[in-house]
C-alpha cells in the first residue's frame, strides 16, 4: 500500500480521472504508480507523455530491447513492483520465459548479439551512480557496434525513465 494517501478515482481531476477509469475498464485495475501521480495531474501528465513516447509509440528500438532495459534497470533498482510488470509486458511483445529469465539473471546470461549487450552494459552503466563515468569512448563502442545517435539518445532516455519511475514507486511505497 502506497504511503501516500490516495484519493479515490472518483474525485481526481476530470483528465486524469477519464484515463484511470479507461485503464480500470480494460484491464480491470489501475496500478499503484498511476495513482501515486494522479494526486498531481501534471506530473501524471508529463509521466505519461514520456511513457508513451519512448515505450509505446514505434521508436527505433525495439520494444523488446527496451522492455529489456527497463527489467534490467528495475531490477537494479530493486523495483520489484516494476520488475513484475515489464516482465508481464515482455512476455506480452513475444519474449518467452527463457528469455525473460535470462534478462533477470544479468546481461552475461542473455542470448542475444554482441551490439545488443554491449548497449545493455551501457545501459546499466547509466542507471548507476557513477553514471557520470561515462565518457566518449563508451559512446564510440555503441557507434562501433551500429547504433546510431538517435539510439543511444533513445536507450540513455528509457534508461533515465526507468531510474524516475522506480524512484517514485520505491520511495513512495507503491505495491508495498
Amino acid at each position: 500500500m502506497a504511503y501516500l494517501d490516495l484519493p479515490p478515482i472518483s474525485e481526481l481531476e476530470e483528465s486524469v480521472r477519464t484515463q484511470l477509469e479507461a485503464v480500470q475498464e480494460k484491464t480491470g485495475e489501475v496500478g499503484e504508480v498511476a495513482r501515486i501521480l494522479s494526486i498531481r495531474p501534471d506530473i501524471y501528465h508529463a509521466t505519461t507523455q514520456l511513457f508513451k513516447a519512448l515505450l509505446v509509440s514505434p521508436t527505433e528500438l525495439s520494444k523488446p530491447i527496451k522492455e529489456s532495459i527497463a527489467i534490467l534497470v528495475s531490477n537494479l533498482n530493486a523495483c520489484t513492483m516494476c520488475v513484475g510488470e515489464h516482465e508481464r509486458i515482455a512476455r506480452m511483445l513475444g519474449m518467452t520465459e527463457k528469455q525473460v529469465g535470462d534478462v533477470l539473471a544479468g546481461i552475461e546470461h542473455m542470448d542475444i548479439p554482441e551490439n545488443e549487450k554491449a548497449l545493455m552494459e551501457f545501459c546499466v552503466k547509466c542507471a548507476g551512480k557513477e553514471n557520470y563515468k561515462l565518457t566518449q569512448k563508451d559512446i564510440d563502442l555503441l557507434r562501433d557496434a551500429g547504433y546510431s545517435d538517435s539510439q543511444i539518445l533513445e536507450a540513455t532516455a528509457v534508461t533515465a525513465y526507468f531510474n524516475y519511475i522506480n524512484t517514485i514507486s520505491n520511495s513512495l511505497g507503491a505495491g508495498k
